[in-house]
């Protein structure tokens, strides 16, 4: 039965089982949520309202702990750019890790083409304009699922390939049919990706923070201080920075909300444990190793405002995504030797 399989068959089986899974952890998710909002809101109180406890000082609360996944050395590729306020993120104002980073180490590309780009997002002609003029390379009409066949992107490899918030945008209102156009994009990806990513070793992210000290471990061995920064809304950030490690493998990153639906998509699955192509004729897709996951903090990149597929209508900003949380899959390629 495996060999007969269809792609479509292993990915509504996946479905199923993901289904009785997030209607488990819904209420969850729900509660934490609001713990979470109540928190935030007896730290805002002011102090005379305390009662008994008027005239002390409220703590301030602790800032975000935010994974800043780039180095100033790396070579990055941006897929699906929308308005391409990301790209101006990190190369105009970007987080303390990415102060060196050259903009010519950013390629940034978007599916639709310039024109339609511009049509669909009020702000992106005088983004572009600034980063072309920074010298980030901008490229319109990439199909992230043909990244190896697109004319300016032949011949090269990237450190980190992302893509943030993917979306098929085919307006498909049954779910489970929506579900599956994702999961082929995100796997159609995956396999063309793969195909662009710099080699050496697999990279780790583990520090001496998390290493247990024997008693023979000299003091100097300590973890540098982390990096602490107030963005333009005043949110403070504590950010994790990559340690300057050897040249390794390069990375996929993928950011979704990590909420129904995005869940259902299943995408560590999808990367570790491929479905089955429909053909002989189409080769399998190649496996990942999940190297992390973490959380996504968009006001750590000042500017960056996530614009939805479809772009901005007359009734709507073209927002998405509030509420929940945001978070970023990164993946390298598995070893040949070690795949099951």
């Amino acid at each position: 039965m495996g060999k007969g399989k269809n792609l479509k068959a292993a990915l509504q089986g996946q479905q199923s089982r993901l289904k009785a899974k997030a209607k488990l952890s819904h209420a969850a998710q729900v509660a934490e949520q609001r713990t979470q909002k109540n928190a935030k809101q007896q730290h805002s109180a002011p102090a005379a309202s305390k009662g008994k406890g008027k005239g002390k000082a409220v703590p301030a609360p602790a800032p975000r702990r935010t994974t800043i996944p780039f180095r100033p050395t790396d070579k990055i590729l941006l897929v699906g750019e929308g308005n391409f306020s990301f790209a101006r993120a990190l190369v105009c104002d970007p987080p303390p890790a990415l102060q060196g980073l050259p903009p010519r180490n950013l390629t940034a590309t978007a599916y639709d083409s310039e024109e339609a780009c511009y049509e669909k997002y009020d702000d992106a002609r005088e983004i572009v304009a600034g980063l072309r003029e920074r010298g980030v390379q901008v490229v319109f009409g990439v199909d992230a699922t043909r990244l190896e066949r697109t004319a300016p992107l032949k011949g090269r490899t990237w450190d980190r390939v992302v893509w943030n918030f993917p979306h098929a945008g085919k307006g498909i209102t049954d779910q489970d049919r929506n579900i599956l156009s994702n999961q082929v994009l995100i796997l159609g990806f995956l396999r063309s990706a793969s195909k662009i990513l710099s080699l050496g070793p697999v990279p780790s992210f583990t520090t001496a923070r998390k290493q247990k000290k024997s008693d023979d471990d000299d003091d100097d061995d300590e973890p540098e201080e982390p990096i602490f920064a107030e963005r333009e809304d005043g949110e403070e950030h504590e950010f994790v920075v990559p340690e300057e490690i050897v040249q390794t493998r390069g990375t996929i990153l993928i950011t979704l909300r990590n909420v129904v639906p995005y869940t259902l998509w299943d995408v560590p699955r999808l990367a570790k444990k491929p479905p089955l192509p429909t053909s002989g004729s189409t080769p399998p897709n190649p496996k990942f190793t999940l190297l992390r996951s973490f959380g996504f903090n968009r006001s750590a990149y000042k500017g960056y405002e996530h614009r939805m597929t479809k772009g901005t209508r007359a009734h709507g900003t073209g927002k998405t995504g509030e509420g929940g949380e945001d978070r970023t899959w990164e993946f390298c390629l598995k070893d040949v030797e070690s795949a099951e």
